[in-house]
């Protein structure tokens, strides 16, 4: 590991680049390079999203040729639309933080090549970053979150608990079994008819629907541990749809009820476990803290039932508002400076070989479900 300088001696500024499914995102974060008590001192001086959502509309879910064409399409102007919002140049950028996985390889590629090709012509640091981790650490920039807390993560590729004891290092409490929760949400909604992407449209329809009207599947109930299951409940709704004078907005409302039920029984076991951790509520903290992030924590379904949860067992509940939940450049600038100021940067050797990869579980175990750090794709 080495240790680089900064261009100002208070603050670091962090470019972060994402690309591993079908947003291309660019990002501009400054921090103070030494922590500050008590609050997320992160500052976002620009983070600039580009959704390639009417790319993929006819094929029902994310094609990766064409994610990948898009991101070499676009990444370039995303950067310079960035740089031109925070108000700084690349010489006042003291280096780059970029996904290098997990995510569709494609993207994944085309992120890493261009930051390494800027970091290499501008000698700038270069910080590879695991795209489920930054989306573990986003709270921090924005709040005052200590380690350590039981970490949520939902969104279309990815459902995993993971307990989060610092930077870089995790253990996974629980993970899909088949499909993640998002991809589920989307996949529904695609067999209701809904346009892309399905889940916001499928939460608007719920709120029309009766929630009692069906009674969906509880997966996994006799099954020890916090895994998740959501094939299932698709399974289910394309059941109901083969029935006589169904309201799609029941069948919406009645999904989104067994599956936000799910994700938080799960989540009750993983606290369980976790208050038996030595330090789980950590020196001086009145309660443990739940971290929800990842697309998925924008449902309020799903985020009143996890708040009510943590009332219950006494927990502090913390979600990134909804534009940092789903993915973005300054999740990945801030885990950048994360492991600045953990004194954790690669050495430029190190950071220049490394290569995209589709698969990086937090935990360093290889084995696991095959959603472990998969993306979605366009099959139901």
């Amino acid at each position: 590991m080495a240790q680089p300088v900064s261009n100002n001696s208070d603050f670091i500024t962090l470019l972060g680049i994402e690309t591993s499914c079908d947003d291309t995102a660019a990002a501009i974060v400054r921090a103070p390079l030494e922590a500050s008590a008590g609050a997320g001192d992160g500052e976002i001086l620009a983070n600039i999203i580009y959704n390639q959502f009417a790319d993929h509309s006819a094929y029902g879910g994310v094609v990766p040729e064409i994610a990948a064409r898009a991101h070499v399409e676009r990444i370039d102007h995303i950067i310079e639309q960035a740089l031109a919002q925070s108000g700084c140049v690349l010489s006042q950028i003291d280096g780059i933080a970029v996904t290098a996985g997990p995510g569709l390889i494609g993207g994944v590629m085309v992120g890493l090549t261009t930051a390494k090709a800027m970091a290499l012509s501008h000698s700038m640091a270069l910080i590879p970053v695991n795209h489920l981790e930054a989306h573990g650490l986003t709270a921090r920039m924005v709040a005052a979150l200590d380690f350590p807390y039981l970490l949520l993560l939902v969104s279309g590729g990815h459902t995993q608990l993971l307990w989060v004891e610092g930077v870089g290092r995790y253990r996974r409490l629980g993970t899909t079994i088949d499909d993640a929760v998002g991809e589920a949400f989307d996949k529904t909604a695609q067999l209701l008819g809904l346009p892309n992407p399905g889940g916001p449209h499928l939460e608007r329809l719920a709120k029309e629907g009766d929630a009692t009207r069906f009674a969906m599947p509880r997966p996994l109930l006799k099954r020890a541990g916090c895994d998740f299951s959501f094939s299932g409940l698709k399974t289910a709704t394309r059941h109901l749809l083969d029935e006589e004078n169904v309201r799609a907005a029941d069948i919406a409302a009645c999904f989104q009820a067994a599956a936000s039920a799910h994700l938080t029984a799960r989540t009750e076991r993983a606290m369980a476990l976790c208050e038996t951790f030595e330090g789980s509520r950590g020196e001086g903290i009145a309660s443990p803290h739940l971290v929800v992030a990842g697309g998925v924590a924008a449902n309020e379904t799903i985020r009143d039932a996890l708040g009510g949860l943590c009332h219950q067992r006494g927990w502090e509940m913390f979600v990134p508002e909804a534009k940092l939940c789903t993915d973005n450049g300054a999740m990945i600038a801030w885990t950048g400076i994360e492991y600045w100021r953990a004194g954790m940067v690669p050495d430029a050797n190190d950071a220049l070989a490394m290569q995209a990869r589709p698969r990086w579980p937090l935990d360093n175990n290889p084995e696991g479900p095959r959603h472990g750090g998969g993306k979605k794709g366009p099959k139901v």
